[in-house]
């Protein structure tokens, strides 16, 4: 935990200090993402599904998965953000309690990526029936800010005060304290409601690219491989593992890349610019979600990584 982390600090510091020496001197330790969920929107597992791979989910409550979510913790600026407004929401912001408790760290943002119920819905608990929270700062596309103040119950929080919507223009960076740099930047997706990106993290020491849901690489104009060379950290969107995993379906409704396709993309990269990519944003069908399935391990024996809850990375 952070206060855990500064009280240790604070001690090394406190013996290592020379007269004329204070604890003003100590600085606080770096900025750092927090992995706060992995799954798809409807987290894992799913409601009504009660098939061989969802049941160990409903009958060992430590192997469920919540949607998937970032948060940026910065304990020089006391402040942290949200990456989507998740269904699980209060489980998630707990999590994030526990690191960056509310009465040292203040919320100073949520970061949508689109509308699709897994990446905004959670927004709901700061209404008036849940926290009554005020005036926090939801970063939201053209469109997305459209919705959320032109349709029930989403304007509500607009119209009280809960949250404050703050625009978002495709590839215009937003400065936020701590010399931290969020980019937004627009992607293909299933576009009914809003427009979908993904961002740019850039910390003071280290960035990362967070791509929770996309179309198929091809339909994207724009090198994959030469983005994950750019960046410390690619979150990639994993709902699919491959072909065929939604039997009875037509997957090619549903163009997410598949894992083994975006694999086969990346193969060129080196061995360290692999490890920078972390699959994220699994289907309930997904078998990376199960520890000690032969894909996980092919996964890693590829030299890819696969995010997992309350994974840590510093900025």
């Amino acid at each position: 935990m952070i206060r855990a982390v500064w009280a240790a600090l604070l001690c090394l510091a406190l013996a290592a200090c020379g007269e004329g020496q204070g604890i003003e001197d100590v600085e606080p330790p770096g900025a750092y993402l927090l992995v706060l969920g992995i799954a798809q929107d409807a987290g894992y597992p799913q409601a009504e599904c009660y098939r061989p791979h969802c049941l160990p989910g409903w009958e060992d409550q430590a192997l469920r998965r919540t949607a998937t979510a970032l948060a940026l913790v910065d304990p020089a600026s006391g402040q942290k953000y949200l990456f989507e407004a998740t269904p699980h929401m209060p489980e998630q912001l707990y999590r994030l309690q526990r690191e960056a408790p509310n009465d040292t760290f203040s919320l100073g943002g949520v970061f949508l990526t689109h509308g699709h119920i897994g990446h905004y819905a959670g927004l709901i608990h700061f209404g008036r029936e849940v926290m009554g929270a005020s005036g926090v700062p939801v970063y939201a596309m053209p469109r997305m800010r459209a919705f959320l103040s032109g349709n029930g119950p989403w304007d509500q929080l607009v119209r009280l005060g809960n949250i404050e919507l703050r625009p978002l223009e495709d590839g215009e960076a937003q400065e936020l304290p701590g010399g931290i740099r969020v980019t937004p930047f627009l992607v293909p997706h299933r576009d009914e409601y809003t427009e979908t990106v993904g961002y740019r993290i850039d910390g003071p020491n280290r960035s990362a690219i967070f791509i929770p849901d996309i179309d198929k690489w091809e339909r994207w104009d724009t090198d994959l491989p030469a983005l994950i060379r750019e960046v410390d950290y690619a979150f990639l969107d994993a709902t699919f593992y491959a072909d065929g995993e939604l039997p009875g379906r037509a997957m090619a409704d549903i163009p997410h890349p598949f894992v083994v396709e975006s694999m086969a993309l990346l193969e060129g990269l080196s061995p360290d610019e692999r490890a920078r990519v972390h699959f994220i944003h699994f289907n309930h069908t997904n078998p990376l979600l199960r520890e000690g399935s032969p894909e996980r391990a092919e996964v890693r024996a590829r030299g890819f990584s696969i995010a997992d809850e309350g994974m840590r990375l510093p900025l």
